[in-house]
């Protein structure tokens, strides 16, 4: 056999990945499952959306290749976007990289300001590929911990004792995955300056601002301009397009052309058309946002109530597309989650999936209709602990 780098010493297979296997072969086997684990939309994208990719399929150079920083329109889209959402004013020439998907840009930052033996700060509990792909660039990963005790903010005091000359990048996610909690403005005020004092470039990874939040948050707002700030944002929650895979990256023009850089030599371009698509949803009107909410909403309630009787407790002010619960028995979080995939026929994720401090909590995702969360809600109804 070929021997593998040694830069996948440390990347296991995503968890994911690897879960839902057992899953299908339990549906193949013929058990009900019902997957909470998820954060794929199941809802359909606007059907606007859809017509203006479709239609985009037959402007003359639909399939040829495409700028590596997107079309003009799109970034256009993107500025007003920040403009209306965020109240942030960006320069559509050098300030927004639309990308393949937001996940990209986290190897794409990676590759263009980390090198090997730079480290790198990692929310605990956080979105795993942080720490999988500073692995994969032979950096070192520095956990912060999160704590519900101190609202799921970084504590200053903590990164303070962290950190070395070494660390270069940092990672925050709000609103935060999986916990759901919101930015606290204070604290990313004391964050950004603690970046800059350090020579640190922070990172805000920001796919669910829109999502049950009614206050969409962006750490550009934050002392813009700052040239040790870069934020992330994604279509795929928002406008229920992750299969279409759009994302973009906002922030200073000296940080982007780095970033360029990586980029042009891994791809050739996004599709036309679905960059046509794009555009067109970040111009819809607050009326999508609104029906969306609306069912995310009434699917939260049910999950509150699935919540209430498998005794997990859950903060109601949290935003985003998951419920972060939790446990108040025994059992650890992966026990119980395997307890409710083989008894009750129900997916959930375990929290310590995302690090240690996600131990004793179970996060529940909204991908899923009324009706399938009103079957887990009688399924679990007569639940003991």
């Amino acid at each position: 056999m070929i021997k593998s780098a040694d830069r996948l010493a440390q990347t296991k297979e995503y968890y994911f990945s690897k879960k839902l296997k057992e899953v299908k072969q339990l549906i193949d086997d013929g058990k009900p499952i019902i997957n909470l684990g998820i954060g794929s939309p199941d809802i359909n994208p606007p059907k606007s959306v859809v017509e203006t990719m479709i239609k985009a399929t037959s402007h003359n150079k639909a399939h040829q290749y495409q700028p590596y920083a997107g079309i003009p329109s799109l970034r256009g889209a993107i500025k007003s976007f920040y403009d209306k959402t965020y109240d942030v004013q960006l320069s559509a020439n050098n300030q927004i990289l639309p990308l393949i998907g937001s996940k990209e840009g986290i190897m794409h930052i990676s590759m263009a300001f980390l090198n090997p033996g730079d480290e790198v700060l990692v929310p605990n509990p956080g979105y795993p590929t942080y720490a999988a792909v500073s692995g994969l660039v032979q950096a070192k990963t520095l956990y912060y911990d999160l704590k519900e005790n101190h609202n799921w903010q970084p504590d200053i005091g903590q990164l303070s004792k962290l950190i070395t000359p070494k660390t270069k990048l940092m990672w925050i996610n709000y609103p935060h995955m999986p916990t759901g909690a919101k930015a606290d403005d204070e604290t990313i005020d004391k964050l950004v300056k603690f970046a800059k004092e350090n020579n640190i470039l922070l990172v805000n990874d920001n796919p669910y601002s829109l999502i049950l939040n009614d206050k969409p948050f962006s750490i550009l707002k934050h002392q813009w301009p700052n040239d040790h700030v870069l934020e992330l944002n994604s279509l795929s929650k928002t406008f229920n397009m992750a299969g279409w895979r759009v994302g973009m990256l906002c922030g200073h023009q000296e940080l982007l052309k780095q970033v360029i850089k990586v980029k042009s030599n891994m791809d050739s371009g996004m599709f036309y058309p679905i960059q046509k698509g794009g555009e067109k949803a970040l111009q819809l009107s607050s009326e999508w946002y609104q029906h969306l909410n609306d069912t995310y909403s009434k699917r939260r309630d049910l999950v509150w109530q699935i919540c209430d009787q498998l005794q997990l407790t859950y903060d109601k002010n949290s935003s985003g597309l998951f419920v972060w619960a939790k446990i108040q028995s025994q059992f650890s979080a992966k026990t119980l989650s395997d307890i409710l995939l083989h008894d009750y026929n129900m997916f959930v994720t375990p929290g310590d999936v995302f690090g240690s401090q996600g131990q004793g909590y179970l996060r529940f995702s909204l991908c899923v209709s009324q009706g399938e969360l009103m079957t887990c809600l009688e399924r679990t109804k007569h639940f003991k602990a």
